[in-house]
């Protein structure tokens, strides 16, 4: 049975205002808003560990309100166990965490799945990271406040680097393709990168490079794989790179061989967000003392940009009895200077501009700082996020491109037959059809 997201999503949302006080984690003294004023109880769905002391603190200021916090344990779930909440229409959260990615598929739609925060919100466009902002603020609403960050960046293996005489990271993409060369040349195991098809990393080079892959106004979808310019210009070079042997397609991100390369330096760089070097510290610790990190490289150098991979935010959902409380606690976390600083000094990447001129945020840790040869890691990462530009939109169903890229696109990075080209324009048809089925009126590019 198909479920039509535009033809069902004001059922759904009808359901989920019918949710019980008790699945909602509210408070039965409260409004349809939530006024705040008695005892209430939030139910958080969230991944993020820094958000455990964050609540510790919120609880102490506002002692009437107590946050209930249910870990989901990853992005991605989520994104299905929200979905299955709001179509059984019970157990939906009042606050959820969400990638800025997927924030729109729970707006688009006859009703907002996510309560619309714009008139609590007045001036918050100038606090925020233009990326970051702008990611969640669709349809002339807000729908959720940023909470962190992943302006891409270029992590590589400095050891690597001397030994294939390559003397400071490359600033533009040529560079990297003949760092590439030199770095392929110290052996059979060497590689500058290692990529089998991860669609995070492709959309923030997408999004560097100024790409429109998606363009959406409420229902109308327009998917652009086929005829962008920026999009032809990134294909291409990285199918450069497949065909000339110059990246290593074996190895997966995240797993285990992965880790040991980034370790040993046979994987001499790799392209992840700003919230990557805890990770690196913990998965790939041989490297230390000999891990950098530097700005992706541009396509023109004297007009740098940036794309996000990662990040998230805290969303009240419309379905929430206990709006203003809710509120009050994304705004404590996300956007009052005592929770962006918990959260920060926990390892999180800020979405904020002022904690990214911060001395102390500056100098990071001392362990990590250690990890990176003594390297102001902080003071790049920050660069990186002021380089993030504002124009790129995602898919109200990215969930669905993100569950199927591998099947078209990353195919292209094991598989001689196809290319990324070709892969790309399969993945635009088959996006175009399931918006279609359920409900989208899709133009393809």
């Amino acid at each position: 049975m198909k479920f039509s997201l535009k033809k069902t999503v004001a059922v759904v949302g009808a359901a989920a205002m019918l949710v019980s006080v008790a699945a909602c984690g509210g408070s039965s003294s409260q409004g349809a808003a939530g006024d705040a004023n008695g005892d209430v109880t939030l139910n958080l769905w969230a991944w993020e560990p820094t958000l455990k002391p964050v609540i510790k603190a919120f609880e102490k200021k506002y002692p009437n309100i107590t946050i209930k916090f249910n870990n989901t344990g990853k992005a991605d779930t989520t994104v299905t166990s929200l979905n299955n909440a709001i179509q059984a229409g019970s157990g939906i959260p009042d606050v959820v965490q969400l990638e800025y990615m997927t924030v729109p598929q729970f707006v688009i739609g006859e009703q907002s799945q996510l309560a619309n925060i714009k008139d609590k919100t007045s001036g918050y466009d100038t606090f925020y990271t233009p990326g970051t902002w702008n990611s969640v603020s669709l349809n002339d609403g807000v729908y959720a406040l940023p909470m962190d960050s992943g302006p891409q960046a270029m992590f590589y293996n400095k050891a690597t680097f001397d030994k294939a005489g390559i003397t400071e990271a490359p600033k533009t993409w040529d560079e990297y393709y003949q760092d590439a060369k030199k770095i392929r040349a110290l052996g059979d195991d060497y590689y500058i990168t290692a990529d089998a098809g991860d669609i995070k990393v492709m959309t923030a080079f997408l999004w560097q490079a100024g790409a429109k892959p998606y363009e959406s106004k409420g229902e109308n979808v327009t998917i652009n794989f086929t005829s962008d310019p920026q999009v032809k210009t990134v294909a291409d070079f990285w199918q450069k790179m497949i065909d000339e042997d110059l990246i290593n397609t074996k190895v997966a991100t995240w797993a285990d061989e992965w880790n040991r390369g980034i370790g040993d330096g046979t994987i001499a760089t790799i392209f992840e967000g700003a919230w990557m070097p805890a990770n690196l510290v913990s998965n790939s610790a041989a490297a230390k003392g000999n891990m950098r990190v530097a700005l992706q490289p541009n396509w023109d150098a004297s007009k740098p940009s940036n794309g996000e991979n990662g990040g998230s935010a805290l969303a009240v959902t419309s379905a929430s009895k206990n709006q203003d409380a809710a509120f009050k606690f994304i705004d404590f976390a996300n956007h009052s200077k005592e929770g962006i600083k918990i959260r920060t000094d926990g390892g999180a990447f800020p979405a904020d501009k002022a904690t990214l001129k911060d001395a102390d945020f500056l100098k990071g840790s001392d362990e990590v700082r250690a990890y990176f040869g003594d390297q102001a890691y902080n003071e790049v990462l920050a660069e990186a996020a002021n380089q993030v530009t504002e124009s790129f939109q995602f898919l109200p169903y990215a969930g669905q491109a993100n569950s199927i890229y591998g099947d078209y696109v990353g195919k292209a990075y094991t598989d001689k037959s196809t290319t990324l080209e070709k892969g790309l324009a399969a993945f635009q048809k088959a996006l175009a059809k399931y918006g279609s089925d359920q409900g989208f009126t899709v133009k393809q590019g």
